[in-house]
């Protein structure tokens, strides 16, 4: 009974239930979605992170992340492959060599990490061979009289590798993508140049355009002008086992793009034995050891495991390698809690506004009910009951329009590509896929189902308060 009158009661004035209902809909649809917007950009960047960059557990000999020493190296006498390779929950474990040094060409130099690698065996840990840009090479895969270089994107513009130039070519492609042409009837001037870097290109197409057309075909003209000539040379140099320095030239076997202007930046892979060579380290030597483990969840107790085995070594998970987000992975969802119960504080004070003017309008007929035999508890329950309606109510509306919006974007995602460089800066895509977990939902109810029950109770009280002799005499 109760629960059919607090029902009917909230549509006895349906605009301004509507009203209060929209903005809990509309409220709960952007704590929702901004929640799920934030989820897969970090869900992106943990991803990227363990299947790009670091993966789940590394070794090193002691002190070399200090001191970048070449000299504290491991090798398989040391059984440590052997032994890490058997321990439960570990299921491929792979060696590297690495030495720092510097990766130039005829107008640019740049300080990098050479990495000595096995491709083939790389590949059953990381992704890096699924990002390279079409066009510019493979994996180590092509047989080469040269030796062969797998760099990221961002060192090759900063060597100057890649270029950018405008001709007919990207002239007509932009034309195909719908670029007006006013735009490229301006790109016409500067047809036929070539640009031999991304700053200088950059500069050039600002003075030519306006703000407006920057904003909105800027990063698409720059993909289009996006050149690379095959077989591209660079030089590296480094000292090898002795101190001595070495060069050697190296073509660009392929490059890679991973949205992490970092780590592209700064690494340069070899073949393991191509390091082996040069620098005259023994084959059976390397200087880390990469675990990819089976259950992300057991990363610690691998760790200690392992830890235990190997003392004078050090061993770092994947938490320990990038704190930051093991912070944001660890409390993500105390702060999307946070970010919804601050959304529904301030929605509450619209239900308590509300509620507050229900009763005062209700003055007499709240009295008559509790002078015909309506207990205290009954009235309390009702308004808490018209409270909670209206937000879950709300609520609800807000949490479908949130889910299908999620359903609809995360199809192709969200491109942010005037936003590109400065994201890329900090490891994060610009191209975003919202995704948000069934739990999250659940708890998004209940916390709607609270704020609803806390609304109510001041003007519950304030109900209560009512002298039912005086109240029926209110007009």
């Amino acid at each position: 009974m109760i629960l059919k009158t607090a029902w009917k009661n909230v549509w006895r004035n349906r605009v301004r239930s509507l009203v209060v209902i929209a903005s809990v809909t509309v409220g709960i649809f952007a704590g929702v979605f901004s929640v799920a917007f934030m989820n897969g950009m970090i869900a992106q960047r943990f991803d990227a992170a363990i299947d790009e960059e670091i993966s789940h557990i590394q070794i090193t000999g002691k002190d070399y992340v200090l001191n970048n020493d070449p000299s504290i190296y491991m090798n398989s006498g040391d059984g440590i492959v052997q032994t890490v390779s058997v321990i439960p929950g570990v299921e491929q474990v792979v060696v590297r060599k690495m030495i720092t040094g510097m990766a130039g060409t005829a107008s640019k130099s740049a300080g990098v990490q050479i990495i000595g690698i096995d491709p083939d065996a790389e590949k059953r840990i990381f992704k890096l061979y699924k990002t390279i840009i079409p066009g510019t090479g493979d994996y180590f895969e092509r047989e080469s009289k040269y030796e062969l270089a797998f760099i990221g994107q961002d060192l090759a513009k900063e060597l100057n590798i890649i270029r950018f130039s405008v001709d007919i070519t990207v002239l007509s492609r932009l034309g195909e993508k719908e670029v007006p042409v006013e735009i490229i009837h301006k790109l016409k001037s500067i047809s036929g140049r070539r640009f031999p870097n991304e700053k200088k290109f950059t500069s050039t197409v600002t003075s030519i355009l306006t703000k407006r057309e920057l904003k909105e075909y800027g990063q698409l003209i720059k993909e289009e002008a996006w050149s690379y000539r095959e077989n591209s040379r660079m030089t590296l140099t480094f000292l090898d086992k002795d101190n001595n320095q070495v060069s050697s030239v190296f073509r660009i076997a392929g490059i890679f793009d991973i949205k992490n202007t970092m780590f592209e930046q700064s690494q340069v892979f070899l073949r393991n034995e191509v390091i082996s060579r040069l620098t005259g380290m023994d084959e059976s030597s390397f200087h880390q050891v990469v675990i990819r483990i089976t259950d992300i969840r057991n990363s610690e107790s691998i760790t200690e495991d392992i830890r235990s085995r190997f003392p004078e070594l050090d061993v770092k998970n994947w938490k320990e390698l990038q704190p930051d987000l093991a912070m944001m992975t660890d409390y993500v969802h105390q702060i999307y809690g946070l970010f919804m119960g601050i959304i529904l504080a301030a929605l509450a004070f619209g239900i308590i506004n509300t509620m507050l003017m229900v009763v005062l309008e209700r003055t007499k007929e709240l009295g008559m009910l509790t002078a015909i035999g309506m207990n205290k508890r009954k009235v309390f329950s009702m308004i808490m009951l018209e409270s909670v309606f209206l937000s879950i109510t709300g609520g609800i509306a807000g949490m479908i329009a949130g889910w299908i919006t999620i359903i609809l974007t995360a199809k192709k995602g969200i491109n942010f590509t005037q936003y590109a460089e400065g994201m890329e800066a900090f490891g994060y895509s610009a191209h975003i896929f919202p995704e948000i977990s069934t739990s999250f939902f659940v708890m998004v109810t209940v916390l709607i189902i609270i704020t609803g029950v806390v609304s109510s109770v001041y003007p519950a009280l304030k109900a209560l308060k009512l002298d039912p002799a005086e109240a029926i005499r209110t007009e």
